[in-house]
């Protein structure tokens, strides 16, 4: 019976085949021939040493290519294992996002889209949480051959992020600075709604007063809410923020702007029972633009960064190995509802 050495040692007669390119290639004509299968064992660095007569730092190199596009798995104190069949795939990569919203759902299918069929993606969501986010960088870590990850606003988030290679990094959606230079695709909020408020500032001032509806403690970015708070103190607007929305309490003359898609909803329901108009005798702003908020409503005016835009520049650069420091722009998109 033919074994994995043979398997390796064979691919000698290629020229153009350096140890390492054996080794690697060895193991996939391995599993491809079914020599080994899903699940099973592979030899351990000290007998692939013996028995190859290769160096320990090829061996080591091989095993961590390996790893990387997902095809082996190391298991602490138990070795190497062969971890998917599908010796085609090329990479395998850790996406950690914050949830599967409909905005993280566009980047993801556009990022998708941009890897292809061969590059295996394992997706973590850490909800906010830092505890979780540390959590799933332990589980993470040394196991993939790239992480995409959005991080959190916090502290410990550059203590968790700085220990990842920088080649094989990418940071995503949010921008949290990092000890030195990183690859990464974001939106920038502070500016980006502080223009967008100015550029509505005459509509604004049609109506009574503005409300924000925010929840300490909660996801949205801060810098929004620094935004707000300049924005109305520099164009003289009557305004307040308010943690949540209480249904039934819209109320005419008033803007409101939320993050929130479920108060959103809420409001143009009560419109629709107290008879209100979007504005006519409402206003409503919301942040992050999607094909539902074209149609409901007459149309409700965003501003939004291009989430489809970015997950296909993320997917770009990892297929093409190439360093990215892109801001996506923010787009304001004015409908009937302001």
């Amino acid at each position: 019976m033919v074994t994995i050495y043979e398997k390796i040692l064979e691919l000698e007669e290629m020229p153009s085949f350096s140890k390492h390119d054996q080794f690697v290639n060895g193991i996939i004509n391995a599993i491809n021939e079914s020599i080994v299968s899903k699940g099973e064992a592979l030899p351990s660095v000290n007998t692939m040493v013996k028995k190859l007569s290769f160096a320990r730092a090829t061996i080591m190199k091989g095993y961590k290519d390996l790893i990387s596009r997902g095809i082996v798995q190391s298991k602490n104190r138990l070795g190497f294992y062969v971890a998917n069949e599908n010796t085609d795939q090329t990479l395998k990569v850790a996406l950690v996002m914050y949830l599967m919203d409909s905005f993280q759902e566009q980047f993801y299918r556009s990022f998708r889209d941009e890897l292809g069929a061969n590059v295996q993606i394992d997706v973590f969501f850490h909800h906010g949480n830092i505890t979780i986010f540390e959590s799933i960088m332990d589980m993470v870590k040394g196991k993939y051959g790239m992480y995409v990850v959005s991080p959190i606003p916090h502290p410990r988030t550059k203590h968790l992020l700085d220990p990842l290679p920088r080649n094989k990094f990418i940071m995503f959606d949010r921008f949290e600075p990092l000890s030195e230079e990183f690859n990464y695709v974001t939106q920038e909020f502070e500016k980006a709604s502080y223009e967008a408020f100015s550029a509505l500032a005459e509509k604004i001032k049609l109506y009574d007063e503005m409300i924000f509806f925010h929840l300490p403690g909660s996801l949205n970015p801060l810098e929004i809410i620094r935004a707000f708070k300049k924005f109305v103190k520099d164009f003289d607007i009557n305004a307040r923020m308010l943690p949540e929305y209480i249904p039934g309490s819209v109320e005419q003359g008033k803007v409101y702007f939320s993050l929130n898609n479920a108060e959103i909803w809420e409001i143009l329901k009560d419109c629709k029972v107290k008879k209100l108009k979007p504005g006519r005798d409402i206003g409503i702003l919301s942040h992050n633009d999607e094909v539902i908020k074209e149609l409901i409503g007459g149309g409700i005016t965003t501003y939004s960064t291009d989430f489809v835009q970015m997950g296909k520049r993320v997917g770009q650069a990892i297929i093409g190995r190439e360093q990215v420091q892109e801001v996506i722009p923010t787009v304001l998109k004015r409908r009937d509802s302001l």
